[in-house]
């Protein structure tokens, strides 16, 4: 399979206040097929964001390069949608028209954006909802609808920045299958190649075909995972006998390097 995005050298300084620069990553590299799920995972302030804002075209790397289709990536583009932890919704806006805005935005007729927008509302489970407001619906609703109005825009790649971490536990795994099934070919439409962050382990094995492991700050790349399990991804999926042992595997890795990063700020 080709190689859609490609991370290649990438470090990230920010400048401090007292002249001393902070070190959000340091030298990352790795490459994302065509139609894969990644996630990047790693403890708070290992740079997952930062990275994620980088291929999004939002902030510039200080070294390295991002390439997308072996184009260098230089700012924001039609080419990636965006999903946020916080929703990003427009709050004057109906559910619909936050959906249809960027259709919007590229010139399509009312009823050709409207028939799009309603294809995924219903794929998201939010038919019958299209003329509420933000404020008339649940956190998790909100989120369903950030991800069809992502998705109708027909990104080559969705990055999706922490989406699930304001859900409650219940609706968290729902959503999870719901971003499955929306990233999942479908009619002719390709599977999507998704960059995910999260700090959730389970989150990251349930979702992903490969699991990019980060260090703590500044961010480097601890390890890469292959994950065994097929697609669809179901509530089977979770009770699987290489699940749980996948989960802890992970998670001593990390409490080895966040240890070490701990003692080595005390030095």
């Amino acid at each position: 399979m080709a190689v859609k995005l490609e991370i290649a050298g990438v470090s990230k300084h920010y400048p401090g206040h007292d002249g001393i620069s902070v070190h959000a990553l340091d030298g990352v590299s790795f490459g994302i097929e065509d139609g894969e799920f990644v996630s990047l995972l790693g403890p708070s302030g290992c740079g997952k964001s930062t990275l994620l804002h980088i291929l999004a075209g939002f902030e510039a790397a200080t070294a390295g390069r991002v390439v997308l289709d072996g184009r260098p990536i230089s700012g924001p583009g039609a080419d990636r949608g965006m999903v946020f932890q916080d929703y990003a919704l427009f709050p004057w806006k109906t559910l619909i028209e936050n959906v249809t805005f960027g259709l919007e935005l590229r010139g399509m007729t009312r009823d050709e954006r409207e028939r799009i927008a309603r294809d995924y509302i219903a794929l998201v489970g939010l038919t019958g909802f299209e003329n509420r407001f933000p404020h008339q619906l649940s956190g998790g609703m909100r989120q369903r609808c950030a991800l069809a109005r992502s998705v109708a825009n027909s990104p080559e790649v969705l990055l999706m920045d922490e989406p699930l971490a304001a859900i409650d536990a219940l609706t968290r795994n729902q959503l999870q299958e719901e971003i499955l099934k929306v990233c999942a070919a479908r009619d002719g439409v390709p599977r999507k190649t998704v960059v995910y962050v999260t700090h959730s382990i389970d989150e990251a094995v349930f979702l992903s075909d490969r699991i990019v492991v980060m260090t703590p700050r500044p961010g480097r790349i601890l390890q890469v995972l292959e994950v065994p399990f097929g697609y669809p991804r179901t509530d089977a999926t979770r009770l699987d006998s290489r699940f749980s042992p996948l989960v802890a595997e992970i998670w001593q890795t990390l409490k080895v390097h966040m240890v070490q990063a701990i003692d080595s700020g005390r030095n």
